[in-house]
């Protein structure tokens, strides 16, 4: 079964731009998402295939958003909870349509100028990829049926990481870049330590744990693409953190 494309209402800035925004409000409906009803079983095929190759995959509850509006510097979502396998199909295909994936990116900055990010471990959906610590909004981020994007990076920073971001470390300014219905909301936190410092504070805690969802810290001092194997959403951040537009 095919459904037409949801599209959003308003024209979005070009893709792989990096452009202010003023708010993020992502509310979530109750009920399934039209993608998940029309490609349910197709999904758990593919999820087999997904598990197969890689059993640590583990089907959790994120939000997927059926809908997204950019207007007057603010984006505006409407989405639903649907199992992490229902993704994986949807982001499978050569040209996703029927929902949006938006999710944040916390742009750690060291006292030296440097952005931490991190490699990713083998055994994730992202095996060796390299972008800021992040995962996509799930369920235990909904509060009162809205998404706490900013929770979402706190937490995900301090689960993959062991840092501890606060308000004090950020102006609060929001950016964001999209490409095929892939959206990234950026926000700066801007640390006290240096690169070294902050890269070893993260090894420490990969020591800690049992089987850990990073391999490595990075310290990324240039826009060269070619530097590390960069997640799509890093290569617009790059190019604009290192460009001094920052």
């Amino acid at each position: 079964m095919n459904l037409a494309p949801d599209r959003s209402e308003l024209p979005w800035p070009p893709e792989k731009t990096l452009f202010p925004v003023r708010q993020v409000t992502l509310a979530v409906e109750p009920g399934d998402h039209p993608f998940h009803v029309a490609e349910r079983e197709a999904a758990a095929r593919n999820w087999r295939e997904e598990i197969a190759r890689n059993p640590a995959l583990f089907d959790g509850k994120m939000v997927f958003q059926r809908r997204l509006d950019f207007k007057d510097g603010a984006i505006r979502g409407t989405g639903h909870i649907i199992p992490y396998s229902t993704f994986l199909w949807w982001r499978s295909q050569p040209a996703p349509t029927n929902g949006f994936h938006l999710f944040g990116f916390p742009v750690i900055v060291s006292s030296d100028g440097a952005i931490i990010a991190v490699r990713m471990s083998e055994h994730t959906a992202n095996p060796g990829q390299v972008y800021c610590a992040a995962g996509s909004l799930d369920e235990g981020d909904v509060v009162e049926g809205r998404c706490d994007l900013l929770g979402n990076m706190l937490r995900e920073v301090r689960e993959e990481t062991g840092l501890e971001l606060s308000a004090d470390d950020t102006d609060g300014r929001l950016f964001a870049s999209h490409q095929r219905r892939r959206v990234t909301v950026y926000q700066f936190f801007r640390r006290r330590e240096p690169a070294r410092e902050l890269v070893t504070q993260i090894e420490e805690h990969m020591r800690g744990e049992e089987r850990p969802e990073i391999a490595g810290a990075v310290a990324i001092r240039s826009s060269d693409p070619t530097a590390h194997v960069y997640a799509a959403a890093m290569l617009p951040l790059i190019d604009w953190f290192f460009a001094g537009d920052r």
